[in-house]
């Protein structure tokens, strides 16, 4: 798992579609999704660690786009 791209194509393969227009909100989203799937024990460590770094990483570069 290398992008945002593929953390969405993991959340589709469940069912989980998440676009609400907003880039920062459809992150924050993501997050939570993947996290319900990991508690559910739906997804390993491994790939759960990683979506999550990423999520993390972009929610910060768009809340940086947003203070400016």
């Amino acid at each position: 798992m290398k992008t945002i791209y593929d953390i969405q194509q993991l959340l589709k393969s469940y069912g989980t579609i998440i676009y609400v227009g907003h880039r920062l909100s459809d992150l924050q989203l993501m997050e939570g999704e993947l996290k319900e799937l990991y508690q559910s024990q739906l997804i390993d460590t491994r790939d759960f660690q990683t979506a999550l770094f990423l999520l993390r990483h972009e929610i910060a570069i768009e809340k940086e786009k947003q203070d400016r």
